[in-house]
């Protein structure tokens, strides 16, 4: 009797302990990622769309997580010609960039992070794009079900040379900065 009320008490216990975890799938119609680049001459910025993507807190801390973008589907916002634009997407989405024939998805994968402290908690994961992952850490902030935040991406560590001062010389005004940002909104649902 006493070992089936340890079993008892043991399951208890364990069952208790995942109670307070909670997961959530992201509204993916409804998410946002807005890229912002610069160059010596100018910069662009655009949007990508997220494809799919969870992520788990417990004890007020994201404990893990998956995003998957779709690398397809880039887009420009700044450049109003439409030959233009559709120049500087079909570019970004080439074997120069992203090459997304070979590489259509970009992944993120959380692996920790702190306790959120006034609803910002900094994030910990692994961010793969062309096939190369490298670790990122972030802030995300939290309001109610709605997380946003700034990431900010080496394109040098992920094989994207076009244009990157890491891999040529004398650029000149070719130059593009190596870093660029993605400004993350979604809804956990």
């Amino acid at each position: 009797m006493k070992k089936i009320k340890f079993v008892l008490a043991a399951f208890l216990i364990l069952a208790l302990s995942g109670v307070n975890a909670q997961s959530y799938n992201l509204d993916a119609d409804n998410a946002t990622i807005k890229w912002h680049g610069k160059k010596v001459t100018g910069e662009h910025d655009g949007e990508i769309q997220l494809k799919e993507g969870s992520f788990t807190v417990k004890d007020n801390r994201i404990t893990a997580g998956t995003f998957i973008i779709d690398m397809k589907s880039i887009t420009n916002n700044d450049i109003e010609s439409d030959e233009y634009r559709n120049k500087l997407v079909n570019h970004l989405k080439s074997d120069d960039f992203f090459g997304v024939e070979k590489h259509p998805t970009a992944k993120l994968n959380i692996t920790d992070s702190s306790p959120f402290s006034n609803n910002v908690a900094k994030v910990k994961g692994d961010l793969t794009i062309k096939g190369t992952t490298h670790p990122v850490e972030f802030e995300v902030t939290r309001n109610d079900n709605t997380y946003t935040t700034e990431l900010t991406v080496d394109r040098s560590k992920y094989d994207v040379r076009y244009g990157s001062k890491s891999f040529f010389d004398n650029l000149g005004d070719k130059m593009i900065y190596d870093e660029f940002t993605l400004k993350v909104n979604i809804m956990a649902l």
